[in-house]
């Protein structure tokens, strides 16, 4: 069990926590080395067989305050990462939470993980698995001597999770090339100008207890939804079965989010991309960025080609080979585009 602090600045930092001996004659707790944020002293703390004596199955994870006579505001990401670099980091984020020395010492994920998901994923190797806690500090307060009831964090989100998930009260729904997606035409009203526009405008058809979505895939829908009754995007091991996979997913988001108006999702989807391009698809990428106006995806991609030094390895990928099938023209003026952007 080793710790790796990374850079810091002020009021906020992050720790690497290396547990090793998974699987094995476990203790009920392995605890990271104490490290600083903002002055105030942290340790995670991970339990493999759960907490609370109901895990279900599931390992937990918890940043815990052990600074004394401490009360502080904090947004924290705990991540499980793949120390080869091929997978995505599967993160959990906490906002605004309320941490207090006296009264609530830690806050984090009691199901971080199924386990028999962890031990078939890359994350864990051998008997070992990577944990990174950033923590960012929001608000600094004093302790005070009278006690006061904690108001709990915003549950507002699960609720709507399991509204949709229990698909009480659907009264709509997609299908999507044969696969059926119930649905509250009021929430999608809220989160979208566009389905309010389509459910409720004046050119809404009559019968719209059923509309069908013939360019989309199934898997792009779900997630589109998820996000919509969550404001999250699904884990990574619902998304994607390899790299690719989940770049093209979120290629595929990333339309449905401009075809949606729905701006969050677009610009999430949009930073995924910017740190997932590479040989294979930065020209795709690049088309897909000028095509749905994402300007910080268009500068990643260019910036990507003129770090290579040469563009052989570009133009003889397939992507740049079907473009210059399909669309020619339009594959010149993304060239000429990446050209004058470059000169600048």
């Amino acid at each position: 069990m080793g710790c790796t602090a990374s850079t810091r600045r002020a009021g906020w930092g992050s720790l690497v926590f290396d547990v090793s001996g998974y699987g094995g004659v476990s203790l009920d707790v392995q605890s990271s080395e104490v490290f600083t944020v903002g002055a105030y002293d942290w340790q995670i703390r991970f339990y493999e067989e759960g907490v609370f004596g109901h895990s279900g199955g599931y390992v937990a994870v918890y940043l815990f305050l052990v600074s004394k006579k401490a009360k502080v505001r904090a947004t924290f990401e705990l991540s499980l990462v793949d120390i080869t670099g091929s997978t995505p980091p599967r993160t959990m984020r906490t906002v605004d939470a309320e941490f207090d020395s006296g009264d609530r010492t830690c806050f984090g994920h009691p199901e971080f993980m199924r386990k028999s998901e962890l031990e078939a994923s890359p994350y864990l190797r051998g008997d070992r698995l990577t944990i990174e806690c950033a923590i960012t500090i929001c608000k600094e307060a004093p302790v005070s001597s009278k006690s006061f009831a904690e108001v709990p964090p915003s549950d507002i989100t699960d609720h709507l999770r399991k509204l949709w998930q229990g698909k009480e009260g659907s009264d709509v729904t997609f299908e999507v090339q044969g696969e059926a997606f119930p649905a509250h035409k009021t929430v999608l009203a809220m989160r979208s100008p566009v389905f309010k526009a389509e459910l409720y405008g004046a050119l809404r058809e009559n019968d719209m207890g059923r509309v069908i979505i013939g360019d989309m895939q199934p898997a792009v829908f779900e997630a589109l939804l998820h996000f919509i009754y969550t404001d999250s995007l699904p884990t990574m091991d619902d998304l994607y079965q390899d790299q690719d996979e989940y770049k093209e997913i979120i290629g595929h988001l990333l339309v449905a989010a401009d075809r949606y108006a729905m701006e969050r999702l677009k610009i999430i989807c949009e930073s995924i991309l910017c740190k997932n391009i590479d040989v294979k698809t930065v020209v795709t990428t690049l088309a897909l960025a000028d095509q749905h106006h994402c300007n910080k995806l268009t500068d990643a991609c260019i910036e990507f080609i003129a770090s290579l030094g040469k563009v052989d390895d570009i133009i003889a990928s397939q992507g740049y080979a079907e473009l210059k099938r399909t669309c020619p023209l339009a594959l010149l003026e993304l060239w000429e585009k990446a050209t004058r952007l470059y000169m600048i």
